[in-house]
């Protein structure tokens, strides 16, 4: 009976660890959808409430660093149960970080309303922050499941995110050039597409992760690891 019973306190411990990781997903999903909703809609209020949200991701990494500490002293894991709570660690600072890109999104919404600006550059954002919010949703369901089936083209698709990316910089840089009222603006729109553009990156360290936890092996090194912005050139008119 002893034996018992520790043996389901410790599947309780890992069990909330997957719980607060689901729970922070759902929450970092949120802070950037709405940041992105704020910023389309120049949505003041909504962009204070992402900036304030922030706090509950950043407690809740605390909060499994913590237990996941306890847990490592307490039980001192072997294998898989090892991989599952570092790979908590691992993500839930992954998550935490961007929930940090969503509030830095938020935070520029005021810096923009009273410059409008062409609705095909939000549109732009938007379609951005989908493929990346996708790609985070997809790495989450595949913690979730412990599925590995789709994980390599979930990695490999980040590539579409940086290409996005860098046609939305190429975008951005032709509308400062033809105007430069709207210089100001559009650098706080380039800050912006970077910092979704890193969500698709932390998506894909999820999705290595994961593949670690569930397989004990290491993913492929090869992977498109940055977009071509740096590459971009306007000719002068």
């Amino acid at each position: 009976m002893p034996t018992q019973h520790i043996v389901n306190a410790y599947d309780a411990e890992l069990k909330f660890l997957a719980n607060r990781i689901a729970s922070m997903g759902g929450h970092a999903e949120r802070m950037v959808d709405q940041a992105v909703q704020a910023l389309v809609n120049y949505d003041t209020d909504l962009a204070r409430r992402v900036i304030a949200d922030d706090l509950v991701l950043d407690e809740s990494q605390r909060e499994i660093d913590d237990k996941a500490v306890i847990i490592i002293a307490r039980r001192q894991p072997m294998a898989d149960d090892l991989r599952e709570i570092i790979g908590a660690i691992r993500i839930s600072s992954d998550l935490e970080r961007v929930g940090d890109l969503g509030k830095n999104i938020a935070k520029r919404v005021i810096s923009i309303t009273d410059h409008p600006q062409p609705i095909q550059l939000f549109r732009g954002l938007e379609a951005l922050a989908q493929l990346a919010l996708t790609q985070l949703k997809e790495v989450l369901d595949a913690f979730a499941t412990r599925s590995v089936a789709r994980i390599s083209f979930v990695r490999d698709r980040d590539d579409d995110i940086d290409a996005m990316y860098t046609s939305l910089f190429r975008e951005l840089l032709t509308y400062m050039m033809e105007d430069p009222r709207n210089i100001a603006a559009c650098t706080h729109l380039l800050f912006c597409a970077k910092n979704i553009e890193r969500i698709g990156d932390h998506a894909t360290n999820i999705a290595e992760t994961v593949y670690h936890i569930v397989t004990g092996e290491q993913m492929a090194a090869e992977r498109p690891k940055e977009d071509k912005s740096h590459k971009v050139v306007l000719a002068a008119k």
